[in-house]
């Protein structure tokens, strides 16, 4: 955002460097609209435009009978466009979508060293405890989003880059909701899928970060190999070494 001071800029603008000015956190009250119009000396009209904007941007949340606050600042807006992106290419080579999982890999293989750092000598009850429920679920033909997500959301937790694990969200999310709106079918060898969980929960600790990554490409390969046959791409990229 460029800083243009309260007294220029769109109204959209001039609410963020308010919230920045007042020193505003997620969750905090913002000032009335009333408050806003007086000392930003804008209508009733613009401030309603810019905080439905703000709203849809998650920089502020509208709670109905509550005021406004300032919002979480999540990457849900990113997902919607992303989202929104995987369909409208429907029917084409589902570019998009398959670009969204290459960056889950590149994702998950770039914090390698990282996490071994982290895991090496370590034991994970927790994360077993998702690997084992993914494995029961597979088994009976069930699908294991929250599994998958609550495993993938406890092993980036350590890593110290918060951005970095709003992003690995985001792009599970995107992934996970796109597949079943455009009709892919569910990999026929989703086990595979399953035991490479426990492959990268096993390197991690062991302090392996090259069975990692090679547990890493065994995640996604039937996830490719689905895409790649829905899009008709005889040998496409994702999920490959």
């Amino acid at each position: 955002m460029r800083s243009k001071g309260m007294a220029g800029g769109t109204a959209v603008e001039r609410i963020q460097e308010l919230i920045l000015a007042e020193g505003l956190a997620p969750g905090d009250p913002m000032p009335t609209e009333t408050a806003l119009c007086e000392r930003l000396g804008i209508s009733r009209s613009s401030v309603r435009e810019a905080m439905r904007t703000l709203a849809s941007l998650d920089i502020v949340e509208v709670r109905h009978g509550h005021g406004s606050f300032v919002g979480a600042l999540s990457l849900a807006p990113l997902v919607d466009g992303l989202l929104f992106r995987t369909q409208l290419d429907d029917g084409n080579d589902l570019r998009a979508l398959r670009e969204v999982v290459e960056l889950r890999i590149a994702l998950d293989l770039s914090v390698a060293e990282q996490l071994v750092e982290i895991y090496r000598g370590t034991e994970n009850p927790e994360l077993e405890g998702h690997v084992e429920r993914m494995r029961e679920l597979a088994s009976a033909g069930e699908p294991f989003p929250e599994a998958d997500a609550a495993f993938h959301t406890v092993l980036f937790s350590r890593l110290p880059n918060g951005l970095l694990r709003q992003l690995a969200q985001a792009f599970w999310e995107v992934h996970t909701t796109a597949v079943p709106l455009l009709g892919i079918p569910p990999a026929q060898d989703i086990l595979e899928t399953v035991e490479a969980h426990r492959a990268m929960l096993t390197a991690l600790e062991a302090g392996d970060a090259a069975a990692y990554r090679e547990a890493v490409h065994q995640h996604y390969r039937p996830l490719g190999r689905v895409l790649d046959a829905a899009a008709g791409v005889e040998d496409g990229p994702v999920g490959t070494d």
